[in-house]
């Protein structure tokens, strides 16, 4: 098949590399000149595991020139929908891509399928970008069809989950739309879902909100646990074995982070506000997922009294471990905090120290040995070579359960 995917973000370029392996011709466009010359180098913009091996393995065609769409069977747009200071979406990507599509079809004659797969509220994709899309004179289900696709990818297992997806929820405009985008995942051995336009993108975002809950919640059992002198850890291995419960993302710690779940969680909230509704449980996910992360400082604050010109070491910056992505990382509000008590921050992270330097240059970037020898070791990220390191005669307050740590002279975690 001829695709075209606009945006070469982590979505955009993990398909874009991903459907090339599969052996369909993508063109890859994007406005920022400095990722598509990257990517013509085959050098990755983003890290990805798996993704520069497949990248030195395919060819696609990477461009700023829209109008290279034109003989595109598929069309997908995968650019960033960006929280608003009210917790909405912008579109603004969105509709310039759209925009862009919208100049295509008024010369294109071919029929060709829109797919949608940035994450956008329900109602996206039939009240904003349709509208956009027929502005070209064409008609959406006669000269050009539309899918809502979204994605299911996880950073650092992106590629993974591309190729082996656990579902494949296609919104379909009508049957034809559906059918074509339905032939993209011919080669998966995965569930395919054909529902309507906004019961696609609501599948996402219930998907993303329900996994930010049982972060939340399981945390908030922790910080009883925790209270109560009962092991977190055994609660939830005990309620995993429960089908209907089951054991993933029922790890205890500081909280969810990352470029999806905290931004999706504020985007339903403020279209349920919108539509007259308040969303309780959503909201209070949010409020304890920024709790919890302030709490490590405070459990610090009961072994060392005086903060204020005290050295304090930081182990991971990443909001998780696999990748160096930083966007709403737990590091941020934790460091953050211990700043503002006049603390000085040395931090390490085996992938995200350049990124976060751009949020805080007054941290001093190094090495695990620096670290350890500070006055109070945080620990932030569960990167597997921290349960390699010396802990022995330190002071450590874990946000991540990492077994080593334990040995330390004087350890505490967050919810055990």
């Amino acid at each position: 098949m001829n695709i075209s995917i606009i945006g070469s973000g982590y979505v955009g370029l993990v398909a874009a590399i991903c459907l090339a392996k599969l052996g369909n011709e993508v063109i890859l466009i994007d406005a920022d000149e400095d990722r598509i010359n990257s990517i013509v180098n085959k050098v990755s913009p983003i890290y990805e595991v798996g993704l520069d091996a497949i990248q030195k393995q395919v060819d696609i065609k990477a461009t700023s020139n829209h109008q290279l769409m034109i003989d595109s069977e598929l069309i997908l747009i995968c650019v960033g929908t960006p929280t608003n200071l009210d917790g909405s979406i912008s579109l603004e990507f969105v509709v310039t891509a759209a925009s862009q599509i919208a100049s295509v079809l008024k010369e294109k004659e071919d029929y060709c399928v829109i797919g949608v797969k940035s994450t956008v509220v329900p109602g996206t994709t039939r009240d904003t970008i349709i509208p956009i899309l027929e502005s070209s004179g064409k008609r959406a289900g006669v000269d050009f069809g539309v899918c809502a696709v979204p994605e299911f990818l996880r950073e650092g297992m992106a590629v993974y989950d591309f190729m082996n997806p656990t579902r494949v929820i296609i919104g379909e405009f009508d049957k034809r739309s559906g059918d074509i985008a339905s032939n993209l995942y011919h080669a998966f051995e995965a569930p395919i879902m054909r529902t309507d336009l906004t019961t696609a993108e609501m599948i996402k975002y219930a998907s993303n909100t329900f996994l930010a809950t049982k972060i939340s919640f399981i945390n908030e059992i922790g910080n009883i646990c925790k209270l109560l002198g009962i092991n977190t850890y055994e609660v939830a291995k005990g309620m995993g074995f429960d089908d209907r419960i089951g054991s993933k993302h029922l790890n205890p710690g500081i909280g969810f982070g990352g470029s999806c779940l905290p931004k999706d969680i504020k985007a339903l909230i403020a279209k349920a506000k919108q539509i007259g509704y308040e969303p309780r449980i959503l909201e209070e996910v949010l409020r304890l997922n920024e709790e919890q992360s302030k709490n490590l400082v405070n459990l610090l604050k009961k072994h060392l009294t005086n903060i204020r010109g005290s050295n304090i070491g930081i182990l991971g910056l990443s909001f998780k471990p696999g990748s160096d992505d930083v966007r709403e990382s737990r590091a941020i509000n934790v460091i953050q905090a211990l700043l503002q008590e006049g603390a000085k921050v040395k931090a390490y992270d085996p992938l995200a120290m350049e990124k976060f330097s751009e949020l805080f240059p007054e941290v001093k970037y190094t090495n695990t040995q620096e670290v350890m020898e500070c006055d109070a070791t945080l620990i932030l990220t569960e990167w597997p070579e921290f349960n390699e390191l010396d802990y022995k005669g330190k002071l450590v307050i874990d946000g991540r359960l990492i077994p080593k740590a334990k040995e330390a002279r004087i350890y505490e975690g967050i919810c055990w």
